[in-house]
């Protein structure tokens, strides 16, 4: 592995560190519904934020996007509007099968198929495989799904060790039919990433640097997550009655949720700002950044899981396949990194 691909994989997982910790300050807001808190945290994830780290680490970036056919920008845009469906549609995952079993398959099905699918349609999946780097990606897909399985065998046994009434809304079978949704429309956001290349290289092309080169490639996709997500907590927002929530709370200063979930949009997207960084030293292949980013991202909110206590009460059992799911993820990442090198 040289050093490039290392250091590569390095910034991916500080990436994945903040992916799998941007839920965090949800659990400080106060007097708001969902979707109230996912809305502002969506506006500073999909728009703000990534807007503010184009101005300072791309300037100019507008300039090179108004020369980019119109007909890309919409379709990245389109992928984004997708992945935004996709994301609403991954809290109701969650929602059936518990945290622990609809966080490890919906992100595990996102990981193969958005490893998989963008390069098969570029041509660069079919050159890998003429290569050993082929087998051993497809080697590192396999080996994440099994840590995936792990993962999410040890959480369906934390959560029923809870019992029915820790969560009385889980239905497996609900859950599997939106987890496969969730898998199918989450690789859009991997494919539009990849659908921006040429824009990414006409960003280094007029002197952005390298590591920055995907930001506003981000910035058109998150945009479409942005109208998607917003015309849906609009809506449930007038039918629930919450709409006045966003001015004015009961008992605490509005302002407060306004930043905690400016702090979740800032997490989320710094995962992307280090992502792109770390996608830029991978080569060629780059492709193989999605599948590191996704298995690591399953490795730290697993370990926050543990941190905040939501392990504590699982036998000795169920951590022992936790850990080994853990172990297995963290191999898969470094194998398939290392395919691209090959």
């Amino acid at each position: 592995m040289t050093f490039e691909l290392l250091f590569g994989i390095g910034l991916i997982a500080i990436g994945a560190f903040s992916s799998g910790s941007f839920s965090i300050p949800f659990g400080k807001t106060r007097n708001w519904a969902w979707e109230n808190y996912w809305l502002i945290y969506s506006l500073f994830a999909y728009v703000i934020v990534p807007l503010v780290a184009c101005y300072v680490f791309c300037p100019g970036f507008m300039n090179v996007l108004s020369g980019v056919p119109a007909q890309t920008l919409g379709w990245i845009f389109l992928l984004g509007i997708i992945y935004g469906i996709c994301n609403l549609t991954f809290g109701l995952s969650l929602r059936y099968l518990g945290l622990s079993l609809g966080f490890s398959l919906s992100l595990g099905l996102m990981m193969i198929l958005g490893t998989i699918i963008p390069p098969a349609i570029d041509g660069r999946l079919n050159i890998l495989l003429q290569q050993s780097g082929g087998t051993m990606l497809i080697a590192g897909l396999l080996i994440a799904a099994v840590g995936i399985a792990l993962s999410g065998y040890a959480g369906y046994r934390k959560d029923k060790g809870a019992g029915p009434e820790a969560n009385p809304e889980l239905n497996f079978g609900k859950g599997l039919v939106l987890v496969f949704f969730v898998g199918i429309t989450g690789a859009s956001q991997a494919l539009g990433i990849e659908q921006g290349t040429g824009i990414s290289s006409a960003l280094v092309a007029s002197g952005i640097d390298p590591l920055f080169q995907t930001l506003p490639v981000f910035f058109v996709l998150f945009g479409g997550s942005f109208l998607a997500t917003a015309l849906w907590c609009l809506f449930l927002s007038k039918k629930n009655n919450n709409l006045k929530a966003f001015v004015k709370t009961k008992d605490i200063a509005v302002s407060s949720n306004y930043l905690y979930c400016g702090l979740a949009g800032f997490l989320w997207f710094v995962n992307f700002i280090f992502y792109g960084m770390g996608k830029s030293r991978m080569g060629e292949f780059s492709f193989t950044a999605w599948g590191i980013l996704m298995s690591l991202t399953i490795v730290f909110a697993t370990l926050w899981g543990l941190y905040r206590g939501e392990w504590k009460a699982a036998d000795t059992k169920t951590k022992v396949w936790m850990y080994a799911g853990l172990v297995v993820l963290v191999a898969a990442s470094f194998i398939i990194g290392m395919s691209g090198g090959e």
